[in-house]
C-alpha cells in the first residue's frame, strides 16, 4: 500500500478544484435526475413517461456527441467548461420557474410536462459536450504517472457526488418540495461554476484549430474501433446499462411495491452510489494489479444478477442491498473501463475519443430509462427488470467469447 502515491493527485492544487468543482456540479445534476423522475411519475403516474424522460436527454447528446468531439479538441477546455455549466444552471432555473405554483396555476399540468422535456431535450444538449470535456481535462492538468491515481478519485468523486445528490435529492423533496429543491440545486450549479473558474487556461492543440470536422471526427472514430480493448469496454457497458437500468423504475418501486416515502425513494436512488464509493475508496489504497478485463466481466455479470434480485424483492431492505451490491460490482467497472480509455488515448484526440466514448457510456443511461420505461409498460414492471438483468448476463457471455483481448487484459 502506497498512501503517498493514492493521494499524489490531490496534491496538484488545479486537480483539486477541478475534483471540488466537478463534485459539486454532478450533485447538482444528481439531484436534476432524482427531482425529475420523482416529479413526472407524480404528474403522470405513467412508466413510459419515465422512459420518455430519458429519450428526451439521450437524443440531443446521442446526436452532437461526434461533432461535440471534434470542438472540444479545437476549443479552450477551461472555457468549454464553464460555457457547459452556465447552460446547465439556466436549464435548472427554467425548471425552478416551472415549479413554482404561479406556473402550476396559470399554466397547467400538460404544459408543465411538455416544458419538463424541453428543458431535458436541452441538458442532453449541453451534456453532449460538457461530459468530454471533463474527461479530456484530466490529463491537462495531472502528468501521465499520475493518470491512473487521478482516474480513481476523479470516479470516486463523482460516484460520492451521486451519493449525496439521489440521497439529498430526495430528503429535500420531502422537506422543501419540488421548488425548494430546484432552488438548492441552481446555487449548487452556480457554485461549481464559481469553483471552475478558477482552473488555468487549457488551449488546444495547435495542430487540431485548423483541421476539418469530418476528417477530425473520422480520426477519433477510427482510433477507438481499432483500439479493441477500448471498443470492448465501451460496447459492455452499453448495452449492460441498456439492459441493466432498472434505477429508471426506483420511482415505481418506491410507490407501488415498496410503499416507501419521498425519504425511502431518495435512499433506494443512493444505494448503488453508495456500494460503488466505498468500492472505489477501498481500489484507491488497494488498486487492482492483475487480470483486470477479466474482473470486469465478472463484474458485469454479478451486475446483472443483482437487478434480478432486486426485479423480484418486495422487501425495502433486500431492495436496497441487492441495489447496493450492484453498486459495488458497477463501481469496480467504472474505474477499470475509464483507466482503459485514458491510458490508451493520445493527447491530442481525448476529445474525439471521450466524445465517441459517450456515445456509448453517457447515453446508454438513457436509453437503458427508455428501455426500461417501454419494457415496463409492454412487460409489467417486474418482469422488464428481470428481463433486464437476464440480457445483462447474456451480453457479458456473448463478449467474453468475442472479445478475448479484453479478457485477458492487463494494466
Amino acid at each position: 500500500m502506497n498512501l503517498n502515491h493514492s493521494f499524489a493527485a490531490l496534491r496538484i492544487k488545479e486537480f483539486s478544484h477541478y475534483i471540488l468543482g466537478r463534485f459539486i456540479f454532478i450533485m447538482g445534476l444528481r439531484m436534476i435526475g432524482t427531482l425529475v423522475g420523482w416529479w413526472m411519475y407524480e404528474l403522470t403516474a405513467n412508466p413510459l413517461a419515465l422512459g420518455f424522460v430519458g429519450l428526451a436527454e439521450v437524443i440531443p447528446a446521442l446526436s452532437l456527441s461526434l461533432y461535440a468531439g471534434h470542438i472540444i479538441d479545437k476549443t479552450n477546455k477551461r472555457t468549454m467548461i464553464l460555457v457547459t455549466v452556465f447552460l446547465y444552471g439556466f436549464c435548472a432555473l427554467m425548471l425552478l420557474l416551472l415549479s413554482t405554483g404561479f406556473a402550476r396555476e396559470s399554466l397547467g399540468k400538460t404544459f408543465i410536462i411538455g416544458g419538463i422535456y424541453s428543458i431535458i431535450f436541452c441538458t442532453g444538449a449541453v451534456r453532449a459536450f460538457s461530459g468530454p470535456t471533463f474527461g479530456a481535462t484530466i490529463a491537462q492538468i495531472v502528468p501521465k504517472e499520475l493518470l491512473p491515481s487521478a482516474i480513481t478519485w476523479n470516479s470516486g468523486s463523482w460516484l460520492l457526488a451521486s451519493v449525496i445528490g439521489h440521497a439529498a435529492g430526495g430528503f429535500l423533496i420531502a422537506a422543501t418540495g419540488n421548488t425548494g429543491t430546484l432552488f438548492t440545486i441552481t446555487l449548487l450549479v452556480a457554485t461549481a461554476f464559481a469553483v471552475f473558474s478558477r482552473l488555468g487556461s487549457k488551449p488546444p492543440y495547435r495542430a487540431l484549430v485548423q483541421k476539418k470536422a469530418w476528417a477530425s471526427v473520422k480520426e477519433g472514430l477510427q482510433f477507438v474501433f481499432r483500439t479493441k480493448e477500448i471498443l470492448g469496454a465501451s460496447a459492455l457497458d452499453l448495452f449492460a446499462v441498456l439492459f441493466g437500468g432498472a434505477a429508471a423504475l426506483v420511482p415505481i418501486y418506491a410507490k407501488d411495491i415498496l410503499k416507501v416515502n419521498a425519504i425511502g425513494f431518495g435512499w433506494l436512488n443512493a444505494a448503488s452510489d453508495i456500494g460503488a464509493i466505498c468500492i472505489i475508496i477501498i481500489m484507491t489504497i488497494f488498486p487492482l494489479k492483475t487480470r483486470q478485463g477479466k474482473k470486469l466481466m465478472f463484474c458485469v455479470a454479478g451486475f446483472g444478477l443483482c437487478i434480478i434480485l432486486f426485479g423480484v424483492s418486495e422487501l425495502f431492505w433486500l431492495s436496497f442491498a441487492a441495489l447496493l451490491a450492484g453498486g459495488v460490482l458497477d463501481g469496480i467497472s467504472v474505474v477499470v473501463r475509464s483507466t482503459i480509455l485514458q491510458m490508451n488515448t493520445p493527447d491530442e484526440i481525448r476529445g474525439r475519443v471521450m466524445s465517441v466514448n459517450s456515445m456509448f457510456t453517457n447515453s446508454s443511461n438513457e436509453l437503458g430509462q427508455f428501455e426500461s420505461g417501454m419494457t415496463a409498460k409492454l412487460m409489467g414492471v417486474v418482469p422488464s427488470v428481470v428481463f433486464g438483468g437476464c440480457m445483462t448476463i447474456l451480453v457479458v457471455i456473448i463478449t467474453w467469447f468475442k472479445a478475448p483481448s479484453l479478457r485477458k487484459l492487463q494494466y
